[in-house]
């Protein structure tokens, strides 16, 4: 179905046409990129996609097959080659030998099975279609790799990393991103003649193997030494310029030596990951990984003419479909093999069965060493990018999917909601805990020894198991789900308590319990305050931020130090929790704080406003000030040396006045404005 494909490509016109409107300075071509880039990104967060989607969109249009604003050029080239180096660099610090012995039946036994069979039927293809087995062998590559960016993060979201299915999809995942590090040697070799190609890849192989070898015998002490000396210099900057260096240095050895850079990348992650400083590392790491492989993707999706996927859309489709279903057969049957639940190999197959990054990588490297026809390369991008794209919606209806088409898993399904029940039937006037882990488990044993009886739920079978060998009321089940609360007795319930920072999903279980019984009160537990006044709207009798708890133990300790009586600091903060912790919402933004990933402006903050000369409010109430139909919430009111805490709406403001406002940056900005109106 891909003869069709040898057509050769008019790229002539379009590039002469738009060359004129195409950048071509290199600092130019970032901008363009950088700018599409977080314009398609933000709509990509709110759609709940995966930003690497985003990335491949924006590739799609300012490159030279659409709107032609980035010509590919060899900057353009290097920005992606970079992006390659920093993704296996990470993939390198993932690597740990404890890891791999802890899932090898998984690893070694589904996941390597998985990879040597979509290769061989890649190779078969080939050969039957015509096509010839480098090409085949190529195709089968991409048809092996899954989306680690994707899927991953998908999992994480919906709580699915310790289920059963979560654990093989990772097992697998880990497999076939070391199975990328043989394809970066082999493909490219591919491009050899018949009679060469034997020992073309026998001397890639080999000195992949020395570099290994020496890398990992005398790299190890090397890296572990050398780190201590510059983590010695107290200096954060230094640090990073280290890891830098390495990342980079390692990239250039290998290059040197006829391979590929992003093999030493991940060579240089692999010797870091054996180290203490793995943890400091990744997050040192994140910010250059991040952005240049973001715009890796953006090149990517530069390959991508829309006009030979156009002419060619059944043959897209074709390259879609087929693989991917034979993929999701394949992972399934191979699941069902290693004696996994039909329903679990369902889910594992419905996880795996799209094409992922590598799959672009292993794409580019193949064009670039003429392996793959450029015509070819375009249906086989197109192919990729649909998988992913129906990636996070196989997975949102993999259940629905599995219990349409899997009769055991009702039965599974019943019997998990019968050992909920059977083990709530006895309860009275019990509490539900949602999540029991470490708080959730120190929760119930406060709540056993006052002779009150729980009931717990939690989606980890390992720690359920343990628990409840010890003798604990733990089950397993999704308390997102109606059906589980009912079986946990919620409408014999007197309280429940969700012990797990997932704002999404709390709001989910506090939908479903209004629902069953409406007058339970639920407590709530989040990081800080940012969605405090969510959860109370959604029902939430009390909502316990961890950041402000902390604060007020602290505050109670040094209160009692200092001599203030043990009667005054627990009357103090029982009327700061009454009040909903409102005198310790929001707090001074500096520049050392961190930024929420979704934006500053979530969450409270805190600002002063000095009322200067001619300013507006000066001789007016508060109250006429309304500074509250702005959002902005008046905290502190500073009049030389009086502070008056949560002043009354009749006071009125005077020239020199300053007021401490609560809110979020743009409430805070607009109520600033409306005081200072006036001022020049």
């Amino acid at each position: 179905f891909v003869e069709p494909l040898k057509i050769p490509l008019d790229s002539k016109s379009s590039h002469t046409t738009t060359k004129a409107s195409a950048v071509t300075n290199p600092l130019e071509i970032v901008l363009v990129l950088l700018a599409s880039a977080v314009g398609v990104v933000i709509l990509f967060r709110r759609l709940n996609l995966p930003p690497l989607l985003g990335y491949l969109m924006v590739g799609v249009l300012v490159g030279p097959h659409a709107l032609s604003w980035v010509q590919e050029s060899d900057d353009v080239s290097r920005l992606a080659e970079f992006g390659v180096v920093f993704l296996m660099f990470s993939i390198g610090l993932e690597f740990s030998l404890h890891r791999l012995f802890e899932m090898r039946r998984i690893v070694f036994g589904l996941g390597l099975t998985q990879v040597v069979l979509s290769l061989v039927i890649g190779v078969l293809s080939g050969i039957v279609s015509g096509l010839g087995w480098r090409v085949g062998l190529v195709l089968g590559a991409v048809m092996a790799m899954s989306s680690t960016a994707i899927v991953v993060r998908l999992m994480a979201d919906r709580l699915q990393t310790d289920t059963p299915h979560g654990r093989e999809i990772l097992g697998v995942l880990l497999l076939q991103d070391l199975a990328v590090v043989p394809l970066l040697v082999i493909i490219p070799a591919l491009s050899g003649s018949q009679e060469g190609l034997t020992s073309t890849l026998g001397i890639a192989l080999g000195k992949a193997t020395l570099i290994l070898l020496v890398l990992l015998f005398l790299g190890q002490k090397v890296m572990r030494r050398w780190f201590h000396v510059v983590a010695k210099g107290r200096s954060h900057e230094l640090f990073i310029l280290n890891v830098l260096m390495v990342t980079l240095g390692l990239a250039w050895l290998t290059e040197r030596a006829g391979l590929s850079l992003a093999l030493g990348a991940f060579l240089g992650g692999m010797l870091i990951a054996e180290t203490e400083y793995r943890h400091q590392v990744e997050e040192d790491i994140k910010p250059f990984r991040e952005v240049l492989l973001g715009l890796f993707f953006v090149t990517v999706g530069m390959l991508l003419d829309m006009r030979v996927v156009a002419s060619h859309l059944l043959q897209v489709l074709a390259l879609f479909l087929i693989p991917v279903t034979v993929k999701f057969f394949l992972v399934a049957g191979l699941s069902r093999v290693f004696q996994a639940a039909p329903g679990t190999a369902l889910r594992t197959g419905l996880g795996l069965a799209q094409f992922g990054e590598f799959g672009l990588v292993l794409v580019a490297l193949a064009g670039g060493a003429s392996v793959l026809d450029p015509a070819l390369s375009q249906v086989v991008v197109a192919a990729i990018l649909l998988s992913m794209f129906a990636a996070p919606f196989l997975l949102q209806y993999s259940d629905w999917i599995v219990m349409r088409f899997t009769r055991s898993e009702w039965m599974l399904r019943s019997l998990e909601l019968h050992r909920i029940a059977a083990q709530s039937i006895a309860n009275e006037k019990h509490v539900v805990i949602c999540g029991y882990g470490r708080t959730g488990q120190r929760l119930a044993h406060l709540i056993e020894q006052e002779g009150i009886g729980y009931v717990a739920l939690d989606p980890d079978p390992e720690r359920v198991s343990g628990a409840a060998v010890a003798g604990e009321n733990v089950v397993f089940g999704d308390a997102s789900r109606r059906e589980t609360l009912i079986a946990a007795g919620i409408q014999r319930a007197s309280a429940m308590v969700i012990t797990f920072a997932d704002t999404n999903l709390a709001l989910k279980i506090l939908h479903h319990a209004h629902t069953l019984n409406p007058e339970l009160p639920i407590i709530v537990r989040t990081i800080d305050d940012a969605d405090l006044d969510q959860l109370i709207a959604a029902g939430a009798a009390e909502v316990v931020p961890e950041t402000f708890e902390s604060s007020l133990m602290l505050a109670s300790h040094a209160l009692v130090m200092l001599g203030v009586p043990l009667k005054r600091v627990v009357r103090r903060i029982r009327d700061v929790r009454e009040d909903r912790y409102g005198l310790m919402r929001g707090f001074f933004h500096g520049g050392t704080d961190e930024v929420d990933e979704l934006g500053e402006s979530r969450g409270a903050r805190l600002r002063s406003v000095p009322i200067q000369a001619g300013a507006f409010a000066i001789g007016k109430t508060l109250r006429q000030v309304d500074l509250q139909s702005l959002g902005a919430v008046v905290t502190v009111l500073r009049r030389h040396d009086q502070r008056m805490t949560s002043p009354a709406l009749e006071t009125m403001l005077q020239e020199g006045d300053v007021l401490v406002l609560r809110g979020n940056s743009e409430e805070l900005e607009s109520a600033a404005m409306r005081l200072l109106q006036g001022v020049s």
